[in-house]
């Protein structure tokens, strides 16, 4: 029955597809908002295929989201996971693929760690200074995106400049002594835009081995960061984009979860740079675009702990460092209004070290992961078909080669039908991901240098509908996933192996309504199951069910309320499914007031409820915390 369902998504997939080149007619004038990461290309959102959600500066604004992974907790199918207190390590769970399975852009620069276990991004430090809009693609994206894209792909926009110069200061303060200062510049002419964000938190925490656990010694957090942004634009058909972000944090942690796990001196530090220059070309009235680009990442951090009165013998030095360098050069050829080609070249090298030596009741433990290095190259091609402004489709391929493995090909293709009568949509997609071997599973202690890449196979089907009555749209989208030959911790060997399976599958369901201009609510729900295909149990800390709800309402011509629920079922957080977390709901509240045109006051409170529940076992989460501010702009 499983297999003769998934044969029936590919025959669906196919017909969409191969109706597509069929024949076709104009592209629609009608652009309405616009996407750039589900096709590598600017295109109206009505016209993709693929799952995907935008989530824009307004709406973090108006609900004082601080960080990226809250910004993000309510998008359907993800699930958001923080060990502790305020910059505790923040892992993101898309459709039940593993954290390390989601690849995280920033203006097209890969964040992905070389250097952590499983390559995967912190999302702990990453703030929410200067994104324009962040758009999170759902399922395999390997065809476009390569590695690390096996269960989706975030990608994080940022500011251009535009217009006279403008910039604004805030300051904020509030629960776990804490403060957060912010400052902005940003404009532009014809020939030069430019944008400018800052942003330093101090915060004391709380106690990220849990205070229920009888841990009170809290975790404090410091996090600075800088990020801009400069275009350059010299003739109408040619553009230069310099982007640049760079944070630095110092976090205190504990040894762990639990009873017993606080420790005073515990340190965390760590750095990332994140750099990429890329040259834009239009020649013969738009029908050959070109873009040159060249990215750069260094993240580094540091695990120190000294002996304490708790721990007197204990003792850890720490340090891990990732680079990675990459060169993409894009082609887009407009044959016509029917047809858009992507073609696409990359090379890209990582790169990663680590020392560790610690001291224990156990004795010393010292292990040394010299500079090891991977090198990528890719080619992909992609096919975007419009029949009749009514059916857009797209067929992708690509091909990638490791020098550890060797090569990998992937395909990809979403097809999306409007039925402008009554304002529906229907789409679907289906696609295969990889992702390879991170340099510490291959060349660590633990490591194996014969690793396979995992794979994966999804696919899904959605339905959108549009209503005049209240202004109403919903959703509905069925996805399946399954994934192969990953790789795993094996306790036996202790080494890396190629042994875990896994399959997952679900419903999102979207609702947006506008019963009045001045209000505006937005539902979602995702319910999922998932399985792991070695055991039969379900996969670690994904709930079978989450429910979110935003309500925005403008009143005084002032004022905004911005009322926001997350609610998270239960879920195991062992692998034996014998540890449950419960399920929990969050509440919060944030409010502004324009006190003038260029003064606002605002505030928040997290946790209106005061809930008491665990994200890890074992790990602390915050109370009710309430913080207030004002912001000047200029």
């Amino acid at each position: 029955m499983k297999r003769s369902r998934q044969n029936c998504a590919v025959v669906l997939g196919l017909v969409l597809a191969l109706c597509s080149s069929a024949g076709a007619e104009e592209k629609t004038a009608n652009l309405g908002e616009i996407v750039v990461t589900a096709t590598r290309d600017e295109v109206p959102l009505e016209q993709v295929g693929s799952s995907i959600t935008v989530v824009t500066a307004k709406e973090i604004e108006q609900q004082q989201k601080r960080t990226v992974a809250d910004a993000l907790r309510m998008v359907p199918g993800l699930d958001v996971v923080r060990t502790g207190s305020s910059g505790g390590t923040t892992s993101i769970f898309m459709r039940g693929a593993k954290s390390e399975h989601t690849l995280v852009l920033i203006d097209g620069i890969e964040m992905n760690d070389p250097s952590s276990a499983g390559g995967t991004f912190n999302f702990g430090h990453l703030t929410v200074d200067n994104i324009d809009r962040i758009e999170v693609l759902r399922g395999p994206q390997s065809t476009l995106y390569g590695s690390h894209a096996i269960g989706g792909v975030i990608n994080i926009i940022t500011k251009r400049g535009d217009g006279p110069p403008k910039g604004s200061v805030a300051i904020e303060v509030g629960s776990f002594a804490t403060t957060r200062e912010t400052a902005s510049i940003s404009g532009g002419t014809d020939l030069v835009q430019f944008s400018l964000a800052a942003s330093r938190l101090d915060s004391d925490g709380i106690s990220s081995a849990g205070k229920r656990y009888g841990n009170h010694e809290k975790d404090g957090d410091q996090n600075s960061v800088i990020t801009t942004r400069l275009g350059i634009t010299p003739t109408p058909n040619s553009e230069i984009d310099m982007v640049l972000k760079y944070g630095k944090s110092r976090n205190e942690i504990d040894n762990g979860g639990g009873t017993g796990k606080d420790d005073p001196n515990h340190i965390m530090r760590s750095s990332e740079l994140f750099a990429r220059g890329q040259g834009w070309l239009s020649l013969f009235s738009n029908l050959w675009e070109q873009k040159l680009g060249i990215s750069y990442s260094d993240i580094s951090w540091h695990d120190d702990n000294d002996p304490d009165a708790a721990h007197p013998v204990d003792r850890l030095r720490s340090s891990f460092q990732g680079q990675t360098v990459k060169l993409d050069w894009q082609h887009i050829l407009n044959l016509h209004k029917t047809t858009i080609l992507t073609m696409g070249l990359e090379t890209k090298e990582e790169q990663g070290s680590s020392d560790y030596y610690s001291v224990s009741s156990f004795g010393p433990y010292n292990s040394i992961w010299s500079k090891q290095t991977a090198r990528t190259n890719s080619v992909y091609l992609q096919d975007q078909i419009n029949i009749q402004d009514r059916w857009f489709s797209t067929i992708g391929v690509r091909l990638d080669d490791h020098d550890r493995f060797g090569s990998q090909a992937t395909y990809r293709f979403t097809s999306a039908y409007l039925i402008k009568q009554s304002d529906t949509k229907l789409k679907g997609s289906y696609g295969t991901g990889f992702k390879a071997p991170s340099l510490y599973q291959l060349y660590s202690s633990y490591g194996s240098p014969d690793l396979k890449p995992d794979k994966s196979i999804g696919w899904d089907l959605g339905l959108e509908q549009g209503l005049s009555f209240l202004q109403t749209t919903f959703g509905v989208t069925w996805f399946k996933n399954r994934y192969s030959q990953m790789i795993d911790f094996d306790m036996n060997t202790w080494t890396y192996t190629n042994v875990a399976k896994a399959h997952s599958q679900g419903l999102e369901l979207t609702t947006a309504v506008q019963p009045l201009d001045e209000l505006s609510l937005r539902f979602a729900y995702t319910y999922m199951e998932t399985e792991d295909g070695s055991t039969g149990k379900e996969l670690v800390r994904r709930p079978k069910n989450k429910l979110s709800l935003d309500a925005n309402y403008r009143f005084l011509k002032q004022a905004h309320l911005s009322l926001g629920l997350v609610y998270v079922g239960s879920r195991y957080n062992d692998k034996a499914n014998t540890q449950e977390l419960g399920g929990y709901t969050l509440v919060n509240l944030a409010a502004a007031y324009d006190v003038t045109k260029d003064m606002q006051l605002f505030g928040r409170i997290d946790n209106l409820l005061d809930r008491e529940y665990e994200e890890v076992y074992g790990y602390g989460t915050p109370g009710i915390g309430a913080y207030a501010g004002v912001k000047v702009s200029f």
